[in-house]
């Protein structure tokens, strides 16, 4: 017998998590002191969706995701409020040629505004094969039937519990029932279809407990309470995802996060959508074999490094002062190519991670970064040297360019090619490398750029005016070890072919500077100002050495002698 429940309303005006609902006029604070960002129009964010079904290849299945604005964030769900839900990544992990991933999440919803305004027009369009995750509930709080949102349910999984009145915003009786009983709902209607059901707990949020743990969802034990006893695949999104948060430093963590405590940056949708894809594909559930037959690119992308027993690795990263085409003797050298020259090989491994052309936001955004931070064991080295791309265009086909500087200031660009991209500064990209470095146990050493071959008042061109003081900032910041490669070369370039003082005629000190870089260039510099001959190369790699040996360095102890 259903038991009429008129005691909740009280309880759940203080719950947890939510977004404001997209159809709002004006944006408005919500019982969990989030604004809505969304708040221009629903009809929009509605017609951004796809439609249900339309993604559809043939008779390939789709993968539909229900959710709210964790799974998909924004009017448009582009990122153009720096905030995105894990549904927009969750396609990299999925072979398109044979099954497509269609975001139908949308901002705002709860497990039962979902299902009541969204879910029939899904449903229509499941085919026999189709899969459906549903991953819902952070806005499950607040009040019944007010006027403005009218979606909150009743706590826990019991069937028999419900709650009867007048909704205000849809100006009709309804009948309120638990988390529980919707997600029978969805489950019962999606095999009624011949699709298959997936339940998935919800994303964390930046909170910690008593114990300075992420905190975890009570929505996870009724969604697996519901699986269990529906015989449905179950994926612990919230403690996967949390796991991860609680390895992180604190200021890591805040960075998966962009606006306020429950919405996600591009960093915390990737982290989210990877744990997704691994709950699936490591589940031992029998039921998730055809899916997980369609699923690609889960494990881990690494280095290719031969590691060997007792033997640390050392990576260098950078662009292409660090690693170049490395191969014509009379080419394009990057330092690290010549490391062997300074390093003892028998003592440890050099591996050059480093890609000509990168900045410090292009490298990590490629995934560059990700593969030297996914291949490091306790004990490792990594070199950290960029420069000569960041203070580039920032919203150009490359999209390399950083804001100058190193405070933890970001902003949100559009792109040439009409994509966005939250940008922030050198100085931040520098540090999440140097967090990522110690989180993994391994040492990060910061270097600073190499000197180009300019020559103003006949010395070599220092920037430490630029570079050389945002490095230094970060070493402050950070307390990060820091070998000053670009001013020990220029100090040996300076030796070598400085003048003390230029002719006062403008022409002869013209051709004075030209006769010094043309001189500098034939040995030490390849083709332009930048990049180095080997010989030049070689000159950066000593030039490493004597910084680690200056600063008494963990890694100098693998120099040669």
């Amino acid at each position: 017998m259903k038991r009429l429940l008129t005691v909740m309303m009280a309880a759940l005006t203080t719950a947890a998590m939510g977004q404001g609902f997209d159809n709002l006029p004006d944006p408005i604070e919500d019982v969990n002191k989030v604004v809505d960002n969304t708040p221009d129009s629903i009809a929009k964010a509605l017609m951004s969706r796809p439609k249900p079904g339309s993604t559809r290849r043939g008779e390939n299945p789709v993968l539909f995701l229900v959710g709210n604005s964790t799974m998909r964030n924004g009017t448009r769900g582009d990122g153009s409020n720096g905030q995105w839900g894990w549904g927009f990544y969750a396609s990299q992990y999925f072979d398109a040629k044979k099954i497509t991933v269609e975001n139908q999440a949308l901002g705002g919803m709860s497990t039962r505004t979902f299902y009541t305004d969204l879910w029939p027009a899904v449903r229509e369009a499941l085919k026999p094969g189709d899969w459906v995750v549903v991953s819902i509930g952070h806005n499950d709080n607040g009040e019944f039937f007010d006027k403005k949102r009218a979606r909150a349910v009743i706590p826990g999984v019991d069937p028999d519990t419900c709650y009867v009145g007048f909704n205000e915003r849809t100006q009709r009786q309804d009948t309120v029932y638990s988390y529980g009983t919707y997600l029978r709902r969805y489950i019962e209607e999606i095999r009624a279809k011949g699709a298959n059901p997936i339940l998935m707990s919800l994303t964390p949020r930046n909170a910690y407990d008593s114990k300075n743990r992420i905190v975890r969802k009570p929505q996870t034990e009724w969604a697996a309470y519901v699986a269990a006893l529906e015989g449905v695949p179950f994926v612990d999104l919230n403690e996967r995802s949390g796991q991860k948060l609680d390895a992180y430093s604190r200021w890591k963590v805040d960075y998966h996060f962009l606006g306020d405590k429950i919405h996600t940056s591009k960093f915390g949708a990737e982290m989210n959508a990877r744990s997704a894809a691994e709950g699936l594909w490591e589940s031992p559930n029998p039921l998730l074999k055809p899916l997980k037959a369609m699923m690609q690119n889960v494990p881990l992308k690494v280095k290719p490094v031969k590691r060997e027993e007792g033997k640390p690795v050392v990576f260098f990263t950078g662009d292409s002062t660090v690693k170049n085409a490395d191969k014509d003797d009379n080419g394009m050298w990057g330092w690290a190519s010549q490391a062997q020259t300074v390093f003892d090989e028998s003592k440890i491994t050099l591996f050059n991670a480093a890609r000509a052309g990168r900045s410090t936001r292009s490298f990590i955004r490629e995934g560059l970064w990700d593969e030297v931070y996914n291949s490091l064991q306790p004990g490792d080295f990594v070199t950290i040297q960029f420069g000569h791309n960041d203070i580039c265009p920032i919203t150009d086909q490359k999209a390399r360019g950083v804001i100058p500087g190193t405070k933890d200031t970001l902003h949100v660009y559009k792109l040439d090619n009409g994509t966005y991209e939250v940008v922030y500064s050198f100085g931040w990209y520098l540090k999440k490398m140097i967090d990522d470095v110690r989180e993994k146990g391994a040492t990060p050493i910061l270097v600073s750029l190499t000197p180009r071959n300019e020559w103003p008042g006949g010395k070599v061109e220092r920037r430490d005016n630029s570079y050389g003081k945002w490095y230094r900032e970060v070493v402050e910041e950070t307390g990060v070890e820091f070998v000053d490669l670009h001013n020990i070369t220029a100090d040996a370039l300076d030796k070598k072919f400085a003048v003390s003082k230029l002719p006062a005629d403008k022409e002869q000190a013209k051709a004075k500077v030209a006769a010094i870089k043309e001189k500098a260039g034939a040995k030490y510099f390849k083709k332009d100002h930048t990049h180095t001959s080997k010989a030049g190369a070689q000159l950066n790699a000593q030039s490493m050495a004597k910084g680690l040996r200056q600063n008494k360095s963990e890694l100098a102890k693998y120099l040669k002698k």
